[in-house]
């Protein structure tokens, strides 16, 4: 426990009950604290920086507020919500953070009962709170509040809205507080951000309409469906007169805002004000992302998840990548503006991670050919394909945890009618600290199956290069190409251009004892566990598959043919990806190896880094060279 004076109050927070004990008066002091223990926790121990500070405030209100942990806190994606996490018991744990082990990087029901929800994927909050004010209202708990926590961009997200519209519709007591930083990852973009910057509501209106409303109950003029009649009537009037339409109270959802988010004692006072108000309501503030240090409030986008950083001076601590090679998502960034300069009908698409998946490098030279569509990847895909339908060839980058959102656009509106989009799935396979819910296992299984399809996966970085190249030549049909997060193998990246055959795979060695069939970069890995075991004077054929879809049989009928023991590894779960294609073609074929799979085992793998992870599922370098040797 730190126990010196910078955590006076903080050191007697054990949990959120120890808050609600101290004078109103107090909360500033709380803030800053915690704001503090995050700075020096994070600059040491890295994770989502900024998105937590701005939270600061409104997390210690709503702790302050609610009874916790019978009332319920819905945390929408969880990048904001590491106050939450110190007050809630985890303070000690909390240098574990996102390491093997340690406390998770997202809020989980598994770790604490104050986490009421997953999180991970953005949106969510508004549907699972209201499934939770129903369950309280079936088991008869009229006391307990529910809150949903939505914000670093997650509005833009479709499910938000399906939410928004069944909480019009039904009895409920939600409560959603909209976290309104303007930013996700990058800058938040589209209409809803437009509309939410130019939102107003006074105060002054909401307190008088509240006190008013109140004191015609207890007369007994005014009962729950004279109530709806009214805010009707009484939006329309309000919308009439400040030429502004609320689309929130426009679904009959009261609206309340917009305060300064990062003024607790406010909040908590206007918290206080609407809890037990019957019916749904929005709590709209403005924070400031990466709140309490300078260098994060200018430049929020580089502090969402920073890295090591000097808490003193500010300065990121950058270790040199001089003479390393580049990430994966560098490599598609400077090819695709590559390929659109001589391909006009290329088009670039991401749902709000242009810096993270490197379209940033196009959309600066070519910002009229390249969109960031927001928190959104089923419109990202759909928008995809109306592009292609009339020509375009849309490049759409989409995190391979974050495609699964998208699983029925791609089948219905790309799939079916066979047209042109490259999606490339970066982030796929095991991706590290940020755990179960990023972790892009399962795009090679859940892809597989879709007919129309060509489904491939670079050995290294010349190779994502050629197969982008290959994939925006005419009439290739909807064409899938996916990658790890993190650096390649070659330093020297920068090739030729070149078409691959579709559906043709390579044989990188021969041998004559065994077979190794790997799919993507981990075929890196594998060939230094053959090496190794080579060393025992045996001889081992390693094929890169390149294709999951098509397979290229004529490899696979060498294979069989050759090999009574096989050994497959892929970065992606073993139940229905590569594997499992290589054991259905051989038993398709009358083929009968002794086949072992490699790969993600059917759990969700917890966080850790990249490393440590392979390593527990035993696909690092040690663990495929061990299974090499009791295959010979």
């Amino acid at each position: 426990m730190k126990n010196n004076q910078t955590y006076r109050l903080l050191n007697g927070i054990n949990c959120p009950g120890d808050l609600r004990k101290l004078n109103v008066d107090a909360l500033p002091e709380v803030c800053r604290e915690l704001r503090q223990d995050i700075i020096d926790e994070l600059s040491c121990n890295p994770g989502h920086f900024a998105a937590s500070l701005g939270a600061v405030d409104l997390t210690v209100a709503l702790h302050y507020v609610f009874n916790t942990p019978y009332d319920r806190i819905v945390w929408d994606v969880g990048h904001q919500a590491y106050a939450h996490k110190i007050l809630t018991g985890r303070r000690k744990a909390f240098s574990t953070n996102r390491k093997l082990k340690g406390i998770k990087p997202f809020p989980s029901p598994e770790e604490s009962e104050y986490d009421t929800f997953t999180c991970g994927h953005a949106s969510n909050s508004i549907s699972a709170a209201l499934g939770m004010c129903v369950a309280a209202r079936h088991k008869g708990e009229k006391d307990r509040h529910v809150v949903a926590v939505i914000g670093d961009g997650s509005m833009t997200g479709g499910l938000a809205f399906e939410g928004l519209n069944n909480v019009a519709a039904i009895p409920n007591n939600v409560l959603i507080v909209l976290n309104d930083n303007n930013m996700a990852i990058d800058r938040t973009v589209g209409g809803m951000k437009e509309y939410l910057l130019n939102l107003t509501t006074t105060n002054r209106y909401n307190r008088i309409r509240q006190r008013i409303a109140r004191q015609l109950f207890h007369w007994g003029i005014l009962n729950d469906t004279r109530r709806k009649s009214l805010i009707r009537f009484n939006n329309s009037l309000k919308s009439l007169l400040s030429q502004q339409q609320n689309i929130f109270e426009g679904m009959n959802i009261r609206y309340f805002g917009p305060f300064d988010g990062n003024d607790v004692k406010n909040v908590a006072r206007v918290l206080n004000d609407i809890k037990d108000m019957e019916g749904p309501k929005l709590l709209h503030l403005h924070t400031v992302k990466g709140k309490g240090f300078e260098p994060a409030e200018k430049a929020a986008t580089e502090w969402h998840a920073p890295g090591l950083f000097d808490k003193e001076t500010g300065e990121r601590i950058v270790t040199s990548t001089k003479g390393m090679p580049p990430l994966f998502q560098e490599v598609f960034g400077h090819t695709v503006l590559e390929l659109a300069k001589n391909n006009k009908k290329i088009i670039g698409v991401t749902p709000a991670m242009p810096s993270g998946c490197s379209l940033n490098i196009m959309m600066k030279e070519m910002p009229d050919r390249a969109f960031d569509v927001g928190i959104a990847e089923g419109h990202a895909v759909t928008f995809s394909g109306g592009m292609a339908q009339d020509g375009l060839l849309p490049f759409c980058n989409i995190y391979s945890s974050f495609m699964q959102r998208a699983y029925d656009n791609v089948i219905h509106d790309v799939a079916i009618q066979k047209l042109n989009v490259v999606f490339c799935l970066d982030r796929a396979g095991l991706v590290g600290e940020d755990g179960p819910t990023h972790h892009g296992a399962f795009d090679l299984a859940y892809m597989r199956c879709i007919p129309n399809l060509t489904i491939a996966s670079p050995y290294n970085e010349h190779e994502l290069r050629k197969l982008m190249y290959t994939a925006q030549l005419p009439d290739m049909g909807p064409f899938v190409i996916r990658y790890p997060r993190g650096r390649g193998t070659l330093v020297d990246w920068k090739c030729e251009f070149e078409e691959i055959q579709i559906g043709k795979g390579r044989k990188l060695k021969d041998g004559n004892d065994l077979a190794v069939i790997t799919l993507g970069p981990i075929g890196t890995l594998a060939k230094k566990a053959i090496a190794r075991a080579e060393e025992e004077g045996v001889t081992i054929a390693h094929y890169d598959l390149r294709f999951l879809k098509p397979l290229d049989e004529e490899l696979l009928h060498e294979v069989g043919k050759r090999f009574s023991k096989i050994v497959t590894i892929e970065d992606g779960v073993t139940e229905g990806g590569m594997g499992s294609a290589i054991l259905e073609f051989m038993m398709d074929h009358h083929y009968s190896p002794q086949i072992t799979r490699i790969g993600i085992p059917n759990i969700f793998v917890e966080h850790g880094s990249v490393k440590e992870l392979f390593k527990l599922c035993h696909m690092d370098e040690e663990s495929i060279y061990q299974t090499l040797k009791s295959q010979l």
